[in-house]
């Protein structure tokens, strides 16, 4: 039986994807899966909250705002410090670096704040 045209291309695209991604940095690597584990972590404690319930539910919104959070500044970090990113060429690392660890604490004392 042969293969769909459908399923070739899904093999040609992961292919390709898995091709292009072996030539990025590590250290955006490292930022990747920085951003994988915040929202792999905010969907756990939504999870939590389907099976257990929601008693404390700032807690809650304290813990998932604080994933989601935490990734969307990290990806705004990867969009800095990709060297391909003609957007952000004077901009240099350790600034953004800066940046995203001064944001991070704004972020967390807000989060701190709202749980009371």
């Amino acid at each position: 039986m042969a293969k769909s045209s459908a399923i070739k291309d899904a093999e040609a695209l992961l292919r390709s994807l898995r091709s292009a991604y072996t030539a990025t940095p590590t250290n955006l690597k490292i930022i990747d899966v920085y951003i994988l584990f915040s929202l792999f972590t905010g969907v756990i404690q939504v999870v939590y909250m389907a099976i257990v319930g929601s008693f404390p539910f700032n807690s809650f919104l304290s813990g998932v705002l604080s994933c989601i959070g935490t990734a969307v500044l990290a990806v705004c970090l990867r969009i800095q410090v990709n060297k391909e990113n003609k957007e952000f060429k004077d901009l240099p690392p350790e600034r953004a670096y800066a940046d995203f660890i001064l944001s991070n604490l704004v972020l967390h004392l807000v989060i701190m704040n709202f749980l009371g």
